[in-house]
């Protein structure tokens, strides 16, 4: 008997197919996405920061010392993993988590309020800037947080604790009419 591997979304089932009315306060999944984590090698941190910083579209997360995931909306999970290998070449290891995470992206007026019920963070503008990224946990989960806009911030997860983040994001929300759909 042949059985054929068929890749869903994890929060398939949870989010209708149709978009229904956006809301100010949003909840966004995109259906697909390039994430790949990117750790120097010993003594090479510098110089990897300064590679991934000049880089253009794929936006950068840091992780830890040395440790960051470089996300990216246009180029395939492929294209990312085998464009950073080559940059980086020998500074640094390269690892696909394109499967193994997902993205949820949270905005509108009242994202911060929305996350603090979950996030013991200060997500103030002044100390929480664009482009700025932390592991936390919201509610009992560990995320990768990053704020992407005036009032956006992605969350990344682990595929294995995708619905739980859900669920806990849309309870968090649920005061301010958060509306939910997917993207690409």
């Amino acid at each position: 008997m042949t059985r054929t591997y068929i890749s869903h979304h994890p929060l398939e089932g949870r989010i209708p197919l149709e978009p229904g009315i956006r809301a100010v306060d949003h909840l966004e999944v995109p259906r697909r996405q390039a994430i790949v984590t990117v750790m120097a090698a010993v003594g090479e941190e510098t110089a990897v920061a300064a590679v991934l910083a000049s880089m253009g579209e794929p936006s950068l997360r840091f992780v830890g010392p040395g440790e960051w995931l470089v996300v990216s909306q246009s180029e395939t999970p492929d294209g990312l993993l085998r464009s950073l290998s080559l940059v980086l070449a020998e500074t640094a290891y390269v690892l696909d988590q394109s499967d193994g995470r997902i993205v949820l992206r949270l905005s509108g007026p009242n994202v911060r309020r929305i996350l603090a019920k979950g996030a013991a963070i200060d997500l103030h503008p002044s100390v929480f800037a664009i482009g700025a990224a932390s592991n936390l946990l919201c509610g009992h989960i560990s995320v990768n947080l990053a704020r992407t806009g005036e009032n956006e911030f992605e969350l990344i997860v682990t595929r294995s604790l995708a619905e739980s983040l859900f669920d806990d994001l849309r309870l968090m929300g649920r005061e301010f009419d958060l509306s939910v759909d997917f993207s690409g």
